[in-house]
């Protein structure tokens, strides 16, 4: 790894100090190198990504510059948005994501290694006013992280994700992937979606001479002296004249979710996602904004599933989409349209049954029958097989007194769902009748891809959490990226983005890659402003840098 600048050997001061690894900050830390700026990224973890490498690495960007031309304009995507949030992000905030977003796609694709194909992907919500039906997801093509030696062991690893492209996801329709292309690219070290996302802005980085160091906690800001904040990294110190916040979500410390989130979730994400930037920001005194937000996901959690020593789970909203299945709480009933989007799926956990105070639909359960067990993989497990934590039985009555779940509902659930099935109308939640839910669904299931009777024994059962890819409150900044106090004014020299930072969206998500979208152009800003401001000395953009560096500066 020798790419790598130990925390020992990092310079006295830089212009600006990124904390955190993720998409939000390596975007910020290109940005900021290419145009001169002396600029370090400090990642506490061991392994560099964050979540953003372990994820599925996808972009929303509205109306960018790799859509096909007059699929898209200003004036749809700022109608989706408006839509999308309800009225809630006004039109400065708009005009200003649409315009920064497709800044920063061109910056990642023209300067960087960065290199994305859209998706043929809808948004999430097709009856709304300017929604399209494709392309303003953007998805990653594998990167071979070869370019710069050692970056290979240095890129933290998906939780579960295999080693295929987003656009070659989609296109399996809840079939497993080729064995011999995955063993090809494992041997070949190349990475997919959120890693190739990550590898691709840290060799460019690397390249514009960004210093980057790992096990590298920030302990402590203080602030700025003379225009300077000093950056305590453990019995550390550095100087930096901005500091941007790019730590990710609180999601994986149990005090601060307790206290902001409205239900516990099982998080998916890097387990070094502690609000380490939140509490850093607050203390410097930043304002919070929208905390009890999360970036929902359906998950499947088998009991001892870990990833990198910390509890963890699986998106599950492909399993909940396709044909033969339904989902259904303790009484047995349906609770939502298995096939929406996974964040405004998972918003129906925080729900609550009046008559018993305790939530209405958690514990849920994922229950298929012998024809989907033989078609599709569930959990990553081995299509077919059975592990032990997806329950079994001969006839949905001893399946429900297995799970727990009230029989009696369950056997009219599947009543009334196989006969829906059979006619491909659900008259319940109207499952499938939407672009966007049969997007994920099998198209070979006629006459609607996402709906298939349940009536092939034996019957199977896999429990479903609400889950996060994580939090999507934070700390509030204005358009710049700059935190803001409780008054609204800016504290000099400090910004924050990705999630450590309250959600662009106002809590909505509007389209596959939202999470990564808004962090990315957030991140982007933070270094449009930061290039304008005065440096921190006539000699900062060098003084970072080894001698051997900065004399080819």
């Amino acid at each position: 790894m020798s790419f790598l600048t130990p925390v020992a050997d990092l310079g006295p001061r830089y212009d600006l100090a990124v904390v955190g690894s993720g998409a939000a900050g390596l975007t910020a830390a290109c940005r900021a190198a290419s145009a001169g700026l002396a600029v370090v990224v400090l990642e506490k973890a061991h392994l560099l990504g964050g979540t953003s490498a372990a994820g599925g690495g996808v972009i929303w960007a509205p109306d960018n510059p790799l859509m096909k031309p007059g699929t898209d304009s200003p004036g749809q995507a700022a109608a989706y948005l408006r839509a999308a949030t309800d009225g809630a992000m006004p039109a400065a905030e708009i005009a200003w994501y649409l315009s920064t977003s497709r800044d920063a796609v061109r910056f990642l694709t023209d300067k960087t290694h960065v290199s994305l194909t859209p998706l043929d992907r809808p948004d999430y919500h097709m009856e709304w006013p300017g929604a399209v039906a494709g392309g303003r997801s953007l998805d990653n093509d594998p990167f071979d992280p070869a370019v710069v030696p050692g970056l290979r062991e240095a890129l933290r690893p998906p939780t579960y994700l295999p080693l295929i492209s987003m656009n070659e996801r989609d296109a399996l329709h809840g079939a497993a992937p080729s064995p011999e292309l995955l063993a090809a690219r494992a041997e070949a070290g190349t990475r997919t979606m959120g890693g190739a996302l990550v590898g691709a802005l840290v060799a460019s980085a690397v390249e514009a001479g960004v210093h980057i160091a790992v096990d590298a906690r920030v302990t402590g800001l203080e602030p700025p002296s003379g225009g300077v904040w000093d950056v305590r990294i453990g019995g550390s110190a550095l100087a930096a004249g901005a500091v941007l916040l790019a730590t990710g979500g609180f999601e994986r410390n149990p005090a601060l979710t307790a206290s902001l989130l409205k239900f516990d979730t099982t998080p998916i994400g890097a387990p070094s996602n502690t609000g380490d930037g939140l509490l850093l920001g607050m203390r410097a005194g930043g304002m919070l904004a929208h905390t009890t937000s999360i970036w929902g996901v359906p998950v499947i959690a088998p009991e001892g599933a870990e990833y990198d020593g910390a509890s963890t789970g699986r998106m599950g909203n492909v399993e909940m989409t396709l044909p033969g299945s339904i989902t259904v709480n303790s009484a047995g009933r349906r609770f939502v349209n298995e096939a929406m989007n996974y964040h405004d799926l998972t918003r129906v956990f925080a729900n609550v049954d009046p008559s018993t105070s305790r939530p209405a639909n958690d514990p849920a359960w994922l229950v298929f029958d012998g024809t989907y067990h033989a078609k599709y993989s569930v959990g990553g497990a081995v299509v077919g097989s059975g592990p032990p934590w997806m329950h079994r039985a001969e006839t949905i009555g001893e399946l429900a007194e297995r799970i727990g779940v009230d029989a009696r509902g369950l056997a009219a659930t599947v009543r009334r769902f196989n006969a829906d099935a059979r006619l491909g109308h659900d008259t319940e939640f109207g499952r499938g009748s939407a672009a966007q839910d049969r997007h994920l669904g099998d198209p070979a299931v006629r006459p609607n891809p996402c709906l298939a009777p349940l009536e092939a024994a034996p019957f199977f059962a896999v429990r479903i959490r609400p889950g996060a890819l994580g939090t999507a409150g934070g700390l509030q900044t204005d358009l710049n990226g700059r935190v803001l106090t409780p008054s609204g004014e800016p504290v000099p020299g400090l910004y924050a983005a990705g999630n450590c930072s309250a959600t662009v969206f106002h809590d909505a998500y509007p389209g596959g890659g939202a999470t990564l979208g808004s962090a990315v152009t957030r991140g982007f800003a933070a270094a449009e402003h930061i290039m304008g401001q005065p440096t921190l000395s006539p000699d900062t953009r060098t003084a970072g840098l080894g001698a051997s560096e900065a004399a080819t500066r």
